[in-house]
Formats: C-alpha cells, structure tokens, sequence
C-alpha cells in the first residue's frame, strides 16, 4: 500500500517535531501500536538522516511509512530520499520547492508541498504534489477545507498546525484527505524521554476521536 493509500485507511500520519529522538525505531513501533502508520520525522530535529535511517532499516519490524518534513532544499529533500524517507513534506513553497518536488518525482517518492492560499494549491499541484497540506490550518479551521473543496474537487488536503483529537474530524468531515497530529501525540519532551507508552496511549485517543 503506497503513502496515499495508507493516509486514506488511516487518515492520519503524525509529525515529529523533537530536539531528540531516543530511538526512531521505538518511536514509530510506539505510534503504530496505537493506530497510526505513517510518521514524518521533521529536519528540525537535529541529525535527521540518522533517524531517517534508523526509522527505515526497521520499518518491516514496526510497519510504519517514515517520511521526511520540513523539506526546503533540494539537497535536504536528496538527503532524506538517501537516508530512507518514503514521502516529502514542506512547509510552504520556497525557492526550491521545483527542486524538490523533482527530486521526490526521480526517487519516485511522493511529495507533499505545503501552501496556505488557492493560489499555492494550484502551484503545490502544477509542480507535481501528490498531496497538499494546508498550513497552519487551525488560522482558517475546518471551513476553509469546505471552501477549498469547491474549486479543487478531489484535491487530497492535509490540514497541519493546530490539529488535535478535539477538532481533527471536523477537517476530515470538510473534505480532509487525512490530519496531521502532532504534540497532541508526539510531545517533544516525550519523544525525547522515550515515553513510548504514553505516546502509544496518545495516538490511540486521536484515532478513536476521528473514527467517531
């Protein structure tokens, strides 16, 4: 099952944003007990391809798609594909998001770029995105998705930035491909203590809260 189909049966992946990750094996173990498989290791994490390795030499033992986010060099975007990274995630559109939506396409990974307004969606999209996440979604909240719908039908939109249990099935309920959860599963502190069951217990309550 690639990334896409996988957010689609999960609609979740969650984003790790850490000044340390103890073990990125444990971690993604930690977060698919608890129900979510894809997880996208962010470059504001110091040494990211060492996790990005880790993570990836031992998905067949924990079944998680591991990602790289925060992506905004064409290098960096190289580097996470060596590394092991399965998909690409930006946080906007910057110099080099050409650089890196065809460094995604040659590795034959998908992209995913960010974008706030109608006009980057249609950049994100004209420069190949398989996805694109919309961020920070919490500024214009579930409605916005609506008012996306309209012009971009069947567009996959992934809401980042202020999603938690509380709020993540009303973005999915406006037309959301899948969320994107973050402290409210992966705290920083508890990434770094290796606080692996409370992180299993946290993923678990944000996926019964978007299952109902």
């Amino acid at each position: 099952m690639n990334t896409l189909d996988l957010l689609r049966a999960d609609r979740v992946l969650t984003v790790v944003r850490a000044p340390e990750i103890s073990d990125a094996r444990d971690l993604c173990a930690a977060l698919v007990a608890g129900g979510i498989h894809v997880v996208e290791l962010t470059y504001t994490t110091p040494d990211l391809p060492r996790h990005l390795e880790r993570a990836a030499a031992t998905a067949s033992e924990t079944g998680a798609v591991v990602g790289a986010g925060t992506v905004q060099t064409g290098d960096q975007a190289t580097q996470a594909i060596n590394a092991g990274a399965q998909f690409l995630v930006t946080p906007g559109q910057g110099p080099e998001a050409g650089a890196i939506a065809e460094a995604a396409r040659s590795a034959g990974v998908p992209a995913v770029l960010g974008a706030f307004t109608p006009s980057e969606v249609m950049t994100a999209l004209a420069l190949g995105s398989a996805a694109v996440k919309i961020f920070p979604a919490h500024q214009l909240g579930p409605k916005y998705f609506k008012d996306l719908n309209g012009p971009f039908p069947g567009v996959p939109l992934i809401p980042s930035g202020g999603v938690n249990a509380g709020n993540a099935r009303d973005f999915l309920d406006a037309g959301a491909l899948a969320v994107s959860a973050g402290t409210d599963v992966v705290a920083p502190a508890e990434v770094a203590a290796g606080n692996w069951q409370s992180i299993t217990d946290k993923a678990k309550a944000f996926c019964a809260a978007i299952a109902q």
